[in-house]
């Protein structure tokens, strides 16, 4: 099935907005490192466009936050110089939002007007991008007024939500744009079944991995202990069992040390999964595209398990910080890559282009 101009037009207006979908997450990363997310106190999707351009409107600005618990309990010694170096980061953060919308908007009526969507269910899915786009600002702003009350701090859950539904979003358009550029094809032989499974196993660890490190994240428990592998002198901290018995269950999801424990030995479980998949697939006789996705995947899980060990580290830098959000975003792209071109096409779907 070939590729057609309207498709690589499509294609082309889709990777636009994964990159800024993805300077999104950057800019989110940044914003929650440097402890700018609860800067900006109301939420005005139209209005709020505008930044302060004068000093009273700056001060305005700044009373509003002088009412907020982050304020109150933690900021109160900061003047409105400092104010300004933390507002323009969750400012920033907002704003490309809005270009991102407008950046899809346009675009996709262009493409009805001018009738180049061929397919029903390719609108289908143009339309779910648009409303997840849409829902992830709504999201966005849940999670900031959870730090808005008495705590301080943004809920590790609603942080979480956030994080993986911008990661879901990016990878929705991802394999979008890989039905438009590569059509399915009989791909899959009996040899490379046990690599399509293997990777779908991938693809449901790394995302409870990257739950558990939205949950690091919020509770910031990657600055618990600056040493690896081991957490302090231990290999099991004595407190998680402590934590363990007096809050049961509910550890796995609020107690900090837990949760990083768990974060940093499912990257290692991550990690083996795909060398063995690696391992598996070394004597296959395999496509071009089939091998680029293996590499790639290799590529992606030695750069972000270095970037996440390094980030322990170094007490979790703004720098390594973003650069492990990000890795985390490619690693995952490298495996929808994978699951794309060993995938079972036994059943001739001509896709959705």
């Amino acid at each position: 099935m070939s590729v057609t101009k309207n498709d690589k037009q499509i294609a082309y207006w889709l990777i636009l907005g994964i990159i800024l979908v993805a300077l999104m997450l950057i800019l989110g990363s940044i914003t929650r490192l440097t402890n700018s997310g609860l800067s900006m106190v109301t939420w005005k999707p139209i209005t709020g466009t505008i930044p302060p351009l004068n000093d009273l409107q700056w001060q305005e600005e700044f009373t509003k936050y002088q009412t907020s618990p982050e304020y109150i309990k933690l900021n109160y010694h900061f003047d409105l110089s400092q104010f300004k170096e933390i507002f323009i980061w969750e400012y920033s953060h907002r704003l490309l939002g809005r270009v991102v919308g407008l950046v899809f908007f346009f675009p996709f009526m262009y493409f009805i007007i001018k009738r180049k969507i061929k397919s029903n269910i390719l609108l289908f899915h143009l339309l779910a991008i648009f409303i997840l786009g849409g829902l992830q600002g709504v999201i966005g702003w849940f999670m900031v007024k959870s730090g808005l009350k008495d705590h301080p701090h943004v809920s590790h859950f609603w942080l979480a939500i956030h994080l993986t539904t911008a990661l879901f979003l990016i990878s929705y358009i991802f394999v979008t744009v890989l039905h438009l550029l590569f059509p399915k094809l009989n791909l899959q032989t009996s040899q490379t079944k046990k690599v399509s499974k293997l990777s779908k196993v991938l693809l449901v660890v790394t995302s409870l991995q990257i739950i558990y490190g939205a949950f690091v994240a919020g509770l910031k428990a990657g600055k618990l202990h600056a040493t690896y592998p081991k957490m302090g002198n231990e290999w099991f901290p004595k407190i998680i069992s402590e934590n363990f018995k007096t809050n049961g269950i509910l550890s796995f999801f609020e107690d900090a040390f837990l949760i990083m424990f768990t974060h940093r030995w499912l990257a290692v479980v991550v990690l083996l999964l795909v060398s063995y998949i690696i391992y598996v697939a070394r004597n296959m006789v395999l496509t071009n595209n089939q091998k680029t996705a293996l590499k790639l995947l290799l590529i992606a899980i030695s750069i972000q398990f270095l970037l996440g060990m390094f980030t322990i580290m170094y007490s979790v830098p703004v720098v390594l910080g973003v650069l492990h959000q990000f890795g985390a975003m490619l690693f995952l792209l490298s495996i929808l890559t994978l699951i794309y071109f060993f995938k079972n096409d036994d059943s001739n779907d001509n896709g959705i282009a």
